[in-house]
């Protein structure tokens, strides 16, 4: 007799589990959620373009001719590069950009050095008077400029016989400005005070610790105020069309635009590739140091 060998068989894999169904209030939460996320972007596209396009057609009127500007064609028939070259060739232009640079950049440094040291001692030290000073500080910022120029001008022009010139309004920087002082004393209010105490304890004297401690810790807030007083200086026309008017060879950028505008013509494609080359310094210091503009801006008001 012979017996056949029965093999077993194998057992059968587990079926995968079947897809739930979608419920109706679920179908209804995903389309609601991609509706919001379509409104936010359109928005954020919306807003874009808001700023973007200002500055698109700026560039493409500069490199238009004359006939061209201002018409219905956005886009340039010949894409006039010499536009730029004709600006260059303005007389006094060059000597604009060097009174600008002189302005923006030797008032930028003279504000933030006289700045930092009044910051530091409303920030950390403790002194009768000192919320007294911190509100003169801040109502010297809440006071025009408007309101101050006419005796301001006297005493420059008439007293010390600078009328003409630029440093009526580079001196004053020496001596520190409001706006400055009040952002760089938030800012080193989020300094803790035991990295302050370690250095006093190995020896640091108070300008030691501010030099070797408080500085380094402070590079976000001085970045951002740097920048801040920077561009003031680069735009600045109210002070430059007060004092310096009436000589062209101390004319800033801002001011000498008004020259390319004719009181019966206007060259509209030099005036915009004028303004082009005037944006395009602050647009550039703006892109590379942005990192730390924000880092100081947003770090600055943490402790009041």
């Amino acid at each position: 007799m012979t017996y056949a060998l029965e093999t077993p068989e194998a057992p059968e894999a587990p079926k995968p589990p079947e897809a739930e169904a979608v419920s109706p209030a679920a179908k209804v939460a995903r389309r609601k959620a991609l509706l919001q996320w379509i409104a936010v972007h359109s928005l954020g596209v919306a807003a874009a373009l808001f700023f973007v396009l200002p500055f698109v057609f700026l560039l493409l009127t500069s490199l238009m001719d004359n006939q061209q500007t201002l018409t219905r064609d956005l886009v340039p028939h010949h894409w006039a590069w010499s536009n730029y070259r004709k600006v260059f060739d303005t007389p006094g232009f060059l000597t604009w950009w060097k009174n600008t640079l002189l302005y923006a950049g030797l008032g930028t440094v003279l504000s933030v050095v006289s700045s930092v040291p009044v910051a530091y001692a409303l920030a950390k030290f403790r002194f009768r008077g000192r919320n007294l000073s911190l509100m003169l500080v801040i109502s010297m910022m809440m006071l025009p400029p408007q309101v101050i120029i006419i005796p301001m001008y006297l005493f420059w022009a008439k007293q010390l016989d600078m009328a003409g010139t630029l440093w009526p309004l580079i001196i004053p920087l020496a001596f520190g400005d409001a706006f400055t002082i009040f952002l760089l004393r938030q800012f080193l209010m989020t300094i803790p005070n035991e990295y302050l105490d370690a250095a006093k304890v190995d020896g640091c004297g108070e300008f030691r610790t501010l030099i070797k401690v408080v500085l380094p810790m402070a590079r976000p807030g001085i970045a951002a105020v740097a920048l801040f007083q920077f561009f003031y200086a680069w735009n600045d026309y109210f002070g430059p069309q007060i004092y310096a008017s009436d000589t062209p060879a101390s004319w800033t950028l801002s001011y000498g635009l008004e020259s390319f505008k004719g009181a019966h013509h206007t060259d509209w494609n030099l005036t915009m590739a004028a303004t082009v080359l005037v944006m395009a310094p602050v647009i550039l210091v703006f892109f590379f140091a942005q990192k730390a503009f924000v880092e100081g801006v947003t770090l600055t008001g943490v402790k009041g």
